[in-house]
This record gives C-alpha cells, structure tokens and sequence, in this order.
C-alpha cells in the first residue's frame, strides 16, 4: 500500500508572462457578480492594483476595493473584511497580493457562507459551506497561497496564528503571472523566496510526502537555488522571476498536499506574538530546523543536496547532508537575511509561549524527526544565539 496516496486540485492555474490577460475572460463567466478586490495599500501605491481594475472596469464588473490587510492578517481585520463584503452584497472575490491579501481574502470568502468567527474553523475539514468563489493573483513569489488549502490568521486574544484548513478553501482560480512580481521589493524578494524554498523542502521531508509531491518540491528547490539570487541582484530579469514564482507555486501545490514541519510551526508563533514578517522567520529558522532534522532524514538530504547543486560523490551522506545546511546559510547571507532570531527581535522571555504555541501547530506531527518541547526549546535558543553546532562539525 506505500504508492498508494490522494492528489486533489480544484484550481484552475493560469501561469506564464501576461496571464493576468485571461482575466477578462474569466470576468465575462461571472459579469453578474458582485466582486470584492481583497489588497493592501502598498499594492495600491504601487500602481499593481491599477493592471487589475483596468481590466475589471473595461468589462464593466460590479466591484469594491477592500484594502485594509497588513501582514499577519488578525482576525478583527478578516471581520471587518466580512461585514464590508456583506454590506455591499459581494458573492465573488478576487484577491491580490502577497500572503496575506490572497490568506485574507480566503477567510473572507469562508466567512460570507459560515457562521460565527473565522476563529471557530480552526483545523482541519471544519468548514460546512462551500465559500464564496475566488480569484487568487499574487505579486510575490513565495507563499504559494494562491493554490494551497489553508488560511493563516492571528487569533488577537491570544496572539496564536490559527491555521484554517479545508479542500473549500482552494482558490476558484489561480493567475500567476511573473510580470506581476517585477516591482518586488529587494527585502520582499528574499524573504519569500526562502520561504517557498522552506515550503518545498519541508513538503519533500514531511512524512505525509508522496511520488508526485516528491518530484515537485526538488524541482522546485531546484527552481529556488537556481534563480533567487539573480532575481534578488537584478529585480528586473523576467527569466529569473518566472522561475521563482512558477517554483513559489509548485511549493504550494507540495504543502496544500503534505503539510510542511518544525520551521513553520516555530516561525507561526514568532509570527503570532512579536509580529515578525513570516518569510524572514521561516528564513532564519530553516538551518536550525534542518540542523535538527538532519540524521532522521539523510539520504533525503542527499537528493536536496543535488538539487541545490552542492552534492559530492567524493564525500560520505552525512558529509553531503551537511552540504544543504552551509548553502541555505550561504544563501542567507548573500540575501541580507539575519542570521539569528535575536535580530529579528525575538525576546526569550516569552520561550514557554513560543514553545507552547509551536506544539499546538500540527506542522509538528509530520515533521521527520519526532518533536517534543524540550526540542523546540533548544532550536528557539539555538536560533536566537546562532549556534549550529553539526555546520562546524561539517568543516
């Protein structure tokens, strides 16, 4: 029974240079509609929303702009999403942005069709109703939200980031076009490119892994190291965009499937409490992780290793194991990312939170090696004072 396993994706994926062009044709399927444009001011500023309401005002669509999202989307933020939607009747949404515009605007769509607060679905398969449709349109390359089965929203009460997972959740579409991603920020640009290598590389050591999932997420780590760095130095080379945000996507589809591991479960809590953008937590975090991981997960670190280009026959597994936690470092540091929690501001005086947050994550369950506090405790300390104990053991 081993090759025995589900693959399921609703979402019709629109990618490649001027996709976003096949929007009018999806517009002239619903032109009764009501739409709702979920966003964020920094995508109104500059000038991105405007190639999308070109094209909704040339077809002249029903629709309100909902603009009020900010990193780490909070649940008073999705309520209040929720009652401007209701207000102006929307039963469509088109969602554009990074993470947390496409994460927000799914838990509106959630909200629109289900009782209570978003809060209530926490899990897994506890939505009742189908939500409303959505069109998913990212700016970045990296969360890979547009074809994935959750939303991730801050519980504000408790500063717990709340993981709402159902196969409704599934955007109605996906127009992932690179040409979006040219006005990506440097800081932006490197902080969700990790974090899609993060989504790949966990989905790829997660024991829910499969055949399909397995061939994914290499290519998209391939994908990653290959091209982050030119698309870093050079934002404007539309080669190296289209490969990190076709790899941004693969890395969704591979942890829509398998869930991901111990980096996003700690980096969720970091999120939660101290607000930390989420792609540089998850940046900082992934050699300590994978420091820890390591001897439960060898010969998969080898076939990482080759996909990163850093694999040598001449050298033993553990040698070449070694070889994934100094490239992801060496990536790191040409990205400008810190190199230990403490410069992200994380405060240990808070670690029986974090600690306690992190183990209610069900990333926990699938990760490789089997997780208990003591250990997240030792990887949080280990992050924040930077100390990679088997990297030196490497040299």
């Amino acid at each position: 029974m081993k090759n025995v396993y589900n693959f399921y994706m609703p979402t019709r994926i629109l990618f490649g240079q001027n996709s976003l062009k096949k929007l009018s044709g999806i517009l002239d399927l619903y032109s009764e509609r009501n739409f709702l444009i979920v966003t964020d001011k920094g995508i109104i500023s500059a000038g991105i929303l405007n190639k999308i309401t070109n094209v909704t005002d040339m077809k002249g669509v029903k629709y309100q702009i909902f603009s009020e999202v900010e990193p780490n989307p909070k649940s008073a933020t999705i309520k209040k999403g929720v009652d401007f939607a209701t207000q102006n009747k929307i039963d469509f949404i088109i969602a554009v942005g990074g993470g947390s515009s496409i994460d927000t605007a799914k838990a509106i769509a959630v909200m629109l069709r289900n009782p209570g607060s978003i809060l209530d679905y926490e899990g897994v398969g506890n939505i009742p109703n189908q939500p409303v449709e959505t069109i998913a349109i990212p700016t970045t390359a990296g969360t890979g939200s547009e074809v994935t089965a959750s939303t991730i929203v801050t519980d504000e009460s408790t500063l717990f980031k709340v993981a709402v997972i159902s196969e409704k959740i599934f955007p109605t579409y996906a127009i992932v076009d690179p040409m979006l991603t040219l006005e990506c920020p440097k800081s932006i640009t490197s902080s969700t490119g990790i974090d899609a290598l993060t989504h790949a590389i966990e989905s790829y050591l997660s024991k829910q892994v499969n055949g399909v999932v397995s061939e994914m997420a290499l290519n998209a780590i391939k994908l990653i190291n290959d091209n982050i760095l030119n698309a870093y130095i050079r934002g404007d080379d539309i080669e190296s965009r289209t490969n990190l945000l076709e790899a941004s996507m693969l890395a969704g589809l591979c942890f829509s499937q398998t869930r991901l591991g111990n980096v996003h479960a700690i980096s969720q809590s970091f999120g939660g409490i101290f607000d930390i953008p989420h792609g540089f937590a998850n940046a900082v975090l992934l050699p300590y992780v994978l420091e820890f991981n390591l001897l439960a997960a060898v010969d998969k670190y080898c076939d990482i290793a080759k996909a990163m280009s850093v694999y040598d026959e001449k050298l033993s597994k553990n040698e070449n194991a070694y070889k994934v936690i100094e490239r992801i470092v060496e990536l790191n540091e040409q990205l400008d990312i810190p190199k230990t929690t403490k410069e992200l501001g994380i405060n240990l005086d808070s670690i029986e939170v974090l600690i306690r947050d992190s183990l209610r994550s069900g990333n926990i369950k699938v990760n490789p090696r089997i997780t208990n506090a003591s250990d997240v405790k030792k990887i949080i300390e280990d992050s924040y004072y930077g100390k990679l104990n088997l990297l030196e053991v490497s040299k």
